[in-house]
C-alpha cells in the first residue's frame, strides 16, 4: 500500500526493540489480516471496520497510510494503525495485539505517536481514533498521546421477529446498481453533512461497497416521494456470525423529508425484511448523542449490546511540512 499523501522522511523507526514501517506493501497485508483474526477470537469483535479492510485490500484512496510495528529482528506483527483522511478530519484505526495491551508495552502509545507526527507533518487538522469495547488500557492509552475522550458510539441488538408492522400503504423498491448511484450519494451526503465518517462518500466509496461479497441490492431499500429519493434503509447480512446477523447499515431520511415518521417506517420494513430471510437478531449503530435516533431504535426494541469509542485531539501543523 502506498499513498501519495504522506513523504516519508525514513523508512523506518527502530526504538527498543520495535520497529515502525511507514509504508505497508503486499507482503505487510496477510501479517495485518493474521494479526486482526487474533485479535478477534480474543475480544469476539470485529477488528477492522469496512472501510479499513476496503482500503487495505485494495491498496488504498489517496490519503490513506499505514503503520505497522514488529518486534525487532522478527516477522511477527504486533501492532497497526491506519490513518486515512477526510474532508473534515483525520481517521484513526489501531490494532495492538491483547499480550501487548499493557502497562509494560509502549507499542500502541509509538504507534500512535508516529501516526501523530505524520499528520502534523501534513498540516495538522482534528484526529478521531475509534476503538471498539475500550477498555481502562485505551483510555489510558489515548491519554497518554494526548486524546480526549470523544464520541460513543452504540451496538444496539433487537431479536426479531418484530412486533411492529409497516404502514400498508408504505412502498420500497430495491437499489438498482448502475442507476441509483448518483442520487443515494447525494441524500447521504446531505442527511449526514454533520457526520465525519458518513457524510463524506463518494462515488469510488459505494462501487467499493457493491464489490464485497456481502453486497446484495435486493436489501437496499429505497423510499421515493413525488419521484424524490426521500428515504433509504440499506441492510447487511452477516453470514459469518452464528446465527446470521442482520444489520441495519445505513438508514436515513433526506432533510427535506424530515418529521413525517418516515425514517421509523424505513427500518420497520428493513426489520421484517431481514426476518422473512430467516434471520433471528438485528443490529444497528448509533451515536450516543444522536438522542432522537436512539429514541426510536429504543422504542422498537433495541438494547445497547456494547459500545465503540472515539477518542480525539487537534494536531498542530510542524514546522517540516512537505506538500501533498
Amino acid at each position: 500500500m502506498t499513498s501519495k499523501l504522506f513523504c516519508t522522511h525514513t523508512n523506518l523507526l527502530v526504538m527498543d526493540g520495535i520497529e515502525i514501517k511507514r509504508r505497508v506493501g503486499e507482503r505487510d497485508i496477510s501479517s495485518i489480516l493474521r494479526l486482526a483474526k487474533e485479535i478477534e477470537s480474543t475480544d469476539l469483535h470485529k477488528a477492522l471496520e469496512d472501510h479499513t479492510w476496503l482500503d487495505l485490500v485494495q491498496g488504498g484512496r489517496k490519503g490513506v497510510l499505514g503503520l505497522t510495528a514488529h518486534i525487532h529482528g522478527m516477522s511477527r506483527l504486533v501492532g497497526y494503525l491506519q490513518i486515512s483522511k477526510g474532508t473534515q478530519s483525520w481517521a484513526l484505526e489501531l490494532l495492538i495485539h491483547p499480550q501487548f495491551r499493557n502497562d509494560k508495552s509502549d507499542v500502541g502509545q509509538r504507534l500512535l505517536t508516529a501516526g501523530i507526527g505524520e499528520i502534523s507533518k501534513q498540516g495538522g487538522g482534528h484526529l478521531h481514533l475509534w476503538i471498539a469495547k475500550p477498555t481502562a488500557y485505551f483510555d489510558s492509552l489515548a491519554e497518554s498521546a494526548g486524546l480526549t475522550r470523544g464520541r460513543d458510539l452504540l451496538q444496539m441488538r433487537l431479536p426479531l421477529p418484530t412486533e411492529f408492522k409497516p404502514e400498508a400503504n408504505f412502498s420500497t423498491r430495491s437499489f438498482i446498481v448502475g442507476k441509483d448511484e448518483d442520487e443515494w450519494l447525494a441524500v447521504n451526503n446531505r442527511a449526514f453533512a454533520w457526520h465525519p465518517e458518513q457524510g463524506d462518500w463518494h462515488l469510488d466509496t459505494i462501487v467499493e461497497r457493491e464489490a464485497e461479497t456481502w453486497f446484495d441490492p435486493s436489501g437496499f431499500y429505497l423510499h421515493h416521494i413525488d419521484g424524490k429519493l426521500a428515504a433509504f434503509c440499506w441492510t447487511k447480512i452477516h453470514s459469518d456470525h452464528e446465527p446470521r446477523l442482520g444489520e441495519i447499515y445505513v438508514i436515513a431520511t433526506d432533510p427535506a423529508f424530515a418529521g413525517r415518521g418516515i425514517g421509523r417506517q424505513m427500518c420497520i420494513y428493513a426489520l421484517c425484511q431481514l426476518s422473512k430471510a430467516g434471520l433471528t437478531q438485528a443490529m444497528l449503530y448509533v451515536d450516543s448523542g444522536n438522542l432522537p435516533a436512539l429514541k426510536l431504535y429504543e422504542e422498537l426494541g433495541f438494547k445497547i449490546d456494547h459500545l465503540d469509542r472515539a477518542y480525539t485531539a487537534d494536531v498542530p501543523s510542524s514546522e517540516h511540512s512537505c506538500n501533498a
